[in-house]
């Protein structure tokens, strides 16, 4: 199974992932937890280049491309040969994360994404897609202050760094995404404490996962 994990900046995911893949191995399941960007070793290096707040001025097209081609990268390397040995795939962001991002908040032809999507990926999609969703101004208050105390690295924050209305159109396209496709989606409130979100998760996943 397939299993992805949505949301902008500060909604929690990274914490999430680890309490799912703690509660579905606890019923019996090999879960491997990886993130996009991200996720193999030059999955990596491409992260770096595209999180650096000094990479501000990188054009949308040049982003695009970077994240197609880590994702290019993570498929073959990280969730294909896992999926077919048989385990749960876990992942912080994937194709939603560049829809939104590039998309609906940079501006690029959501078409021409899918497109590209189909073509180099085969089309694949998540099982279930968990979007956890809060307002902006609350999600980059909490990644701010984890930036601030250290429990976050300073080294990625472009995207931390743009304006409120950018994560506005961010947040709504993600929204909009889940209406497209409501039995993909689970949309969980991610402006509650660490412990109601994970327990919100794993209720709303029960019927269906065990």
């Amino acid at each position: 199974m397939f299993i992805t994990l949505e949301g902008i900046e500060g909604s929690g995911k990274t914490t999430q992932i680890k309490h799912l893949s703690e509660f579905l191995q606890s019923k019996g399941q090999n879960c491997v937890i990886t993130r996009e960007p991200g996720g193999t070793r030059t999955g990596e290096k491409i992260r770096a280049i595209l999180l650096d707040p000094e990479n501000k001025n990188m054009d949308s097209l040049t982003e695009l491309l970077l994240y197609m081609a880590d994702r290019s990268q993570h498929i073959k390397k990280v969730i294909y040969p896992s999926l077919s040995s048989g385990k749960t795939v876990l992942c912080d962001r994937y194709y939603d994360a560049t829809v939104v991002y590039q998309g609906f908040a940079r501006g690029l032809d959501t078409g021409l994404i899918n497109r590209l999507h189909e073509l180099v990926f085969e089309d694949l999609k998540p099982d279930i897609t968990i979007l956890l969703d809060l307002p902006p101004e609350t999600g980059l208050m909490r990644a701010w202050k984890q930036i601030e105390n250290g429990s976050r690295t300073a080294l990625e924050t472009r995207f931390e760094k743009e304006t409120l209305s950018f994560h506005k159109k961010v947040r709504a396209g993600y929204l909009e995404l889940a209406r497209k496709a409501p039995l993909r989606f689970r949309i969980i409130d991610a402006s509650n404490d660490e412990n109601q979100v994970k327990s919100d998760i794993i209720k709303t996943l029960s019927a269906r996962l065990i």
